[in-house]
């Protein structure tokens, strides 16, 4: 990555970002910027590198990919300094998750989509892959939000054989700068629209949008919880708190937040 390049075309009076820092190798770019954003870091901080030792997603599950084969990088916000009450933050990941969508859509030529709470996916050979993922942590005031987006990988390199990457679903461009560079852009984007309305996603556009673009809605699934509970039915709507709707049997309507949610399958619909 020409970080020098990067950092001149991303980080500009007025605007979002801030800072801007590629290491070439580390265990966590989340981890590095709770700590930075504990120490007092300013909104805007991003921190990008060449390969995570230690990735992590939710739940404290691994993420793992070779060296320079996709976008390993962490933000850090500061809504509170915006007035955006701390009841609307859980719509954070979201946000970046539409962000990213869309700015990969347009660069890369390739389709995306969401899977609620924080995939991203592709399709490659006719079948849904993810392809990336979004960890957002608090830090006091502050929020850091971590994103590995698989780019380059070839089907020898996946970690598991149901991943995808933006390379295996023919994009026409792997180039890695212009894609951090559209993917900044867009959530700079979108996190000012977000903070313009306090952070209220229907006022923004973000719970319309997030729900144009997310797979999983309309879809039969099975939110599997915490102690082995687990509930089953369609997911019809993404509610005001970003929770997912589910419609049980009975016509109940069941919402599910992210934080309760340990696994989100799909499941066959009887005939």
């Amino acid at each position: 990555m020409n970080a020098t390049a990067l950092r001149r075309g991303l980080v500009r009076p007025g605007g979002l970002w801030t800072e801007f820092e590629v290491v070439q190798a580390t265990g966590s770019t989340n981890t590095d910027l709770v700590i930075r954003a504990r120490a007092g870091a300013p909104e805007g901080a991003v921190l990008v590198a060449e390969e995570q030792t230690a990735g992590r997603g939710r739940l404290d599950r691994a993420w793992t990919a070779p060296a320079r084969s996709g976008l390993f990088f962490s933000i850090l916000l500061r809504p509170a300094d915006a007035g955006v009450p701390t009841e609307r933050w859980g719509w954070l990941p979201l946000l970046a998750g539409v962000a990213s969508a869309g700015a990969l859509s347009r660069t890369a030529g390739v389709d995306t989509a969401l899977k609620w709470p924080n995939d991203l996916l592709v399709t490659v050979a006719g079948e849904e892959r993810k392809f990336g993922g979004i960890l957002a942590e608090r830090a006091g005031d502050a929020v850091v939000i971590g994103m590995g987006l698989n780019v380059s990988l070839r089907a020898d390199e996946l970690p598991v054989p149901t991943a995808g990457s933006l390379a295996l679903a023919d994009a026409i461009s792997t180039d890695r700068d212009p894609l951090l560079r559209a993917v900044l852009r867009s959530i700079a984007e979108w996190y000012g629209e977000w903070c313009r309305f306090e952070g209220d996603p229907g006022a923004s556009g973000l719970q319309e949008s997030y729900a144009a673009g997310c797979a999983t809605l309309g879809r039969q699934v099975r939110a599997e919880l915490p102690g082995g509970r687990e509930r089953v039915g369609e997911a019809v709507a993404i509610d005001g708190d970003g929770r997912l709707v589910l419609a049980t049997e009975g016509g109940v309507q069941e919402p599910v937040s992210a934080g309760d949610i340990v696994h989100l399958r799909s499941v066959p619909r009887e005939e």
